[in-house]
């Protein structure tokens, strides 16, 4: 599976600061130090649907730890994987008559026109989860075999309680556990399962639904957890710098993903750190595709809305805040890029050195964009107020924006 294709990113004078950002599992600040390599994965989506604002927010939190990284003159290794085989995805082709492949194929790739439209930097790699079946299915195996999963009615389930640091990432409770297990996919509530918790690692072939040679394990097809895990270990190995998604992963898809790892390797971490979005709601609540209560990057595209204002509008809420899409936070950010544009097209203005390390500082502590913002609104400000004499100013000013916020001026 391909990608997107990659916008340029223009190099600043110096260099950029190590990020400093909040990790999940030890609930604190944690300065990263990749070495010249910095590796990051990114949880994809289950193409059963357009891409919507909350999305959009996770990818553009991700891009920012890439652009920080990049100006630390490190090289970035980002995977990235695709879901095409789950239940929302059949349920939602049976429901509208489709073939599933052919609208798991569509929605990716209009998921990648988004992410093209948006300057989000492409991952290196881009699998999907068909495509990583015949690495999954050893490493099941291997967990059956280790004494870490079991069969359940043809289906192989892991066992938590094989991994000692399980619970390690999320730190919830047995309850909270078990609750959120039943909203996200998983079956607390299935008899004969050695613990509620227990996530699927291999589901039997069903009737009337894709299935693939399982080996020892039998037909069917891969669980949600496994499928990341063994995409994150082919490509990146054990202990890569950043795990990345939106909030509603830490459990269970990074809890379970992190102890089938810890299981099949005897390592620990799986992850340095585990990096959460926020979520980003419409009318009072989170946006679902349950729920349909969305806002797609392509509609607005559709609707002549620069996808530039709309990258300003995410990057104007710090990555880990819940907020609310609203007609007036797109206006806002459709009047800030104006504003912006207007102030880098004119012949000069005051010195930008400062600004850039302004920038590096704000995303270097834990991609504070909103501060990045504000800094670039004052130096604007200041060229309508004073003008300037500087003549390379604004030119810098549009390379430091695009660099380090990805929005082409």
């Amino acid at each position: 599976m391909h990608a997107w294709p990659a916008s340029e990113v223009p190099a600043l004078p110096g260099k950029g600061r190590d990020l400093r950002i909040h990790d999940t599992a030890t609930g604190g600040p944690l300065t990263l130090d990749p070495g010249p390599v910095a590796r990051i994965y990114v949880c994809g989506i289950t193409p059963y649907d357009a891409t919507h604002m909350g999305h959009a927010a996770t990818y553009n939190a991700f891009d920012l730890v890439q652009r920080v990284w990049l100006d630390t003159k490190r090289q970035v290794h980002y995977v990235q994987n695709v879901t095409d085989v789950d239940d929302p995805l059949l349920e939602r082709a049976n429901r509208d008559g489709q073939d599933w492949t052919e609208l798991a194929e569509r929605e990716t790739s209009l998921f990648r026109e988004d992410m093209t439209a948006l300057r989000m930097l492409p991952p290196q790699h881009y699998i999907g989860a068909v495509e990583a079946i015949p690495g999954i299915v050893p490493l099941v195996e291997r967990l059956r075999d280790a004494g870490a999963a079991y069969e359940l009615d043809g289906d192989i389930y892991f066992s938590v309680e094989s991994d000692p640091h399980f619970g390690g990432v999320s730190h919830l409770d047995a309850e909270a556990m078990r609750l959120l297990s039943a909203e996200r996919g998983g079956d607390p509530e299935r008899p004969g399962k050695k613990n509620p918790l227990d996530p699927m690692l291999w589901m039997a072939a069903r009737e009337g639904e894709p299935h693939w040679d399982g080996r020892s394990l039998g037909p069917g097809r891969p669980g949600w957890h496994i499928e990341c895990v063994a995409i994150a270990l082919d490509h990146l190995g054990m202990g890569f710098d950043v795990q990345g998604g939106g909030s509603d992963l830490a459990f269970p898809h990074h809890e379970m993903g992190a102890s089938h790892a810890h299981a099949l390797t005897g390592e620990h971490p799986y992850a340095k750190a585990y990096v959460h979005a926020g979520m980003v709601a419409l009318h009072g609540e989170k946006m679902s595709k349950s729920k349909g209560n969305l806002v797609f990057v392509s509609a607005l595209r559709r609707q002549g809305v620069d996808p530039a204002a709309i990258r300003l509008t995410l990057l104007a809420h710090h990555y880990r805040s819940d907020w609310e899409w609203t007609d007036a936070v797109l206006d806002e950010a459709v009047e800030r890029l104006a504003r912006w544009r207007a102030a880098v097209s004119r012949p000069d203005g005051p010195p930008a050195d400062a600004l850039v390390e302004e920038v590096r500082a704000a995303l270097a502590d834990d991609l504070n964009a909103p501060a990045a913002l504000r800094a670039v609104d004052r130096w604007v400000a200041l060229q309508e107020r004073e003008g300037g004499t500087d003549e390379g100013a604004p030119g810098v000013v549009s390379r430091t924006v695009d660099a380090l916020l990805g929005v082409a001026l």
